[in-house]
């Protein structure tokens, strides 16, 4: 696999933050099975870096990174104040007409690295809206006004629309031969799935910096998402 290159994934940077549009398989911190992770490639630029918060190491898209320790105290706090906008997009297994659909629901954090929904969890808050249905699939916008592990994930799951690949929370992979007509493997081979994670994709992201001004970032769709989106559309499926 060729090195990261940060100036390639840079969105937005200044003084105090770097946002960056995260790859999908990348950890954004360390964990014990990756040689490498997001945070430790920025420190090698700029050793006193901090995440501002985290991505799962499937979702791609945009995260904000706080250069020193003045920034990052700053991002937090709109964190912690739910002053910092979120948008995400993801693939869902099924059709689903979402028109605004909150979902209010706690989610209580398990010892194995996972989540469910319980009234002993944190509150937490996710805003869905459908893009687009499709035959046997749903374009999804998801607006976290929360931030919890995986909340977005178990909230679809609750809504019996679980993200496409998400094997955790109740999706199924998705498959060439389920959304293009005529798609056929041979008799022995066994078909993998067109995308190989959950489709799940943070696109968009809206800050404060330190001075006052309003920093929103866009993120574009990694190549596996965008393929899979185009899928969709072509075969409407």
């Amino acid at each position: 696999m060729p090195r990261l290159s940060l100036h390639e994934i840079t969105l937005y940077d200044d003084n105090d933050f770097l946002v960056v549009n995260k790859p999908p398989f990348l950890s954004t911190l360390e964990d014990r099975v990756s040689p490498s992770n997001l945070l430790k490639i920025v420190r090698e630029e700029y050793p006193e870096a901090t995440v501002g918060h985290r991505l799962d190491k499937e979702t791609s898209g945009v995260l904000v990174i706080a250069k020193n320790a003045e920034a990052y105290k700053w991002i937090s706090a709109q964190f912690e104040t739910r002053q910092v906008t979120k948008i995400y997009h993801a693939i869902v297994n099924g059709r689903h007409d979402l028109q605004q659909k909150t979902v209010d629901a706690s989610i209580e954090k398990l010892s194995d690295g996972t989540v469910k929904i319980s009234s002993k969890g944190k509150p937490s808050l996710t805003v869905f809206q459908t893009l687009k249905i499709f035959q046997k699939h749903t374009w999804v916008e998801a607006r976290p006004v929360t931030g919890r592990m995986h909340q977005i994930r178990i909230h679809l799951k609750l809504l019996k629309c679980p993200i496409s690949g998400d094997n955790e929370y109740g999706g199924t992979p998705l498959l060439l031969s389920s959304i293009k007509p005529g798609f056929k493997i041979s008799k022995n081979e066994e078909e993998e799935p067109f995308i190989k994670r959950f489709a799940l994709h943070a696109v968009k992201i809206q800050f404060t910096s330190l001075n006052g001004n309003v920093i929103e970032v866009e993120a574009p769709y990694p190549k596996d998402f965008k393929a899979l989106l185009n899928q969709l559309h072509k075969n409407n499926r």
